[in-house]
């Protein structure tokens, strides 16, 4: 019996928690990334590392780098690298959208997590700015404040 495309929907591979610690997250885009076939098997067995991971525009394109998918374990000689880099397929709009904001300083592009689509390996690319050590603390206080608050409601 032939497996429904459908039904794969919306499952996450992978998440990226500490960007969320690391960075102001400004925009959310969602992008179609090139893999090869035992790429994509590895993905679907969430073997995906995002933590170093950053998206760069060379050339009009744009490429994923640092992300580590681990190499597939019954591939063969055709198997993959594990760091190398991916080009993200994009509109040549949004390429461009990006590579403005690239611009301005402190301004990063970083992967937030991949999932699947109808069948397909997305990645979900947030354009942030890094925080200082001072906010990290501050959001850490602001979090814990609110639970305390949430804790005491429910009382």
């Amino acid at each position: 019996m032939p497996k429904d495309k459908k039904s794969d929907t919306g499952a996450v591979l992978a998440n990226n928690k500490k960007a969320f610690h690391d960075y102001n997250i400004i925009e959310r885009f969602e992008a179609g990334i090139q893999l090869v076939g035992t790429e994509v098997k590895s993905c679907r067995m969430r073997q995906i590392n995002l933590q170093d991971g950053y998206a760069r525009i060379q050339n009009g394109q744009a490429f994923l780098m640092n992300v580590h998918i681990a190499p597939y374990g019954f591939g063969n000689r055709f198997n993959h690298k594990a760091e190398q880099q991916r080009r993200l397929l994009l509109h040549r709009s949004e390429i461009l959208k990006l590579a403005q904001w690239l611009g301005t300083k402190g301004g990063t592009l970083i992967p937030l997590k991949f999932y699947l689509k109808q069948g397909l390996v997305k990645v979900e690319l947030a354009y942030c700015q890094g925080k200082s050590h001072a906010d990290r603390r501050d959001t850490l206080r602001q979090r814990q404040s609110d639970l305390e608050m949430r804790r005491m409601v429910k009382r």
